[in-house]
């Protein structure tokens, strides 16, 4: 024990315990990292139902093409699609396509259900064309259409979208 002018800095006898201040500080320490990880699985929460969304848009585009190219060529000719306007792009509006699962994002097991809307542009393809003819007369041959099938559903307020691309030959 070292005494300095009466008052003496060391004692004999050991302090234990904690004393108030550092279980305050240790609380306030444990609240922040406890808002941290609720925060953490908020945002996982979000990405799952995000990407779970666009894995789904990502389906519906390709059973879209899927369907249509089983289809055949033959029903895309472009006397069947010539667009109001004349063009030969020729735009396909389909109705809402609703898709669920079954999904635990996060304690609770919940359905998930997306409502998406599907557009597909047909056109002729520039690298599937053939063309022939004479002085008089040119023949032009289309044995492929591009579809570039758009995607989108409602996520957060948000419209999110994706497009596909195929061909039918």
């Amino acid at each position: 024990m070292l005494k300095v002018w009466g008052i003496s800095f060391f004692s004999t006898r050991a302090k234990r315990g904690f004393g108030i201040v550092e279980v305050l500080v240790a609380a306030a320490v444990l609240g922040f990292l406890y808002m941290a990880v609720l925060n953490l699985q908020g945002s996982n929460h979000d990405s799952l139902l995000r990407i779970r969304g666009r894995d789904g848009a990502t389906e519906v585009a390709q059973n879209i093409i899927d369907s249509l190219g089983a289809l055949g060529l033959a029903n895309l000719s472009d006397n069947k699609l010539v667009g109001a306007d004349g063009s030969v792009d020729y735009k396909i509006v389909l109705d809402p396509i609703i898709r669920t699962w079954e999904a635990q994002p996060g304690a609770v097991s919940n359905t998930i259900t997306v409502v998406y809307n599907a557009e597909v542009t047909v056109s002729p393809d520039a690298d599937y064309m053939a063309s022939a003819g004479s002085l008089l007369d040119t023949a032009r041959h289309v044995y492929a259409k591009r579809l570039d099938v758009k995607v989108s559903w409602q996520f957060k307020n948000t419209t999110q979208s994706i497009t596909v691309s195929g061909v039918v030959r």
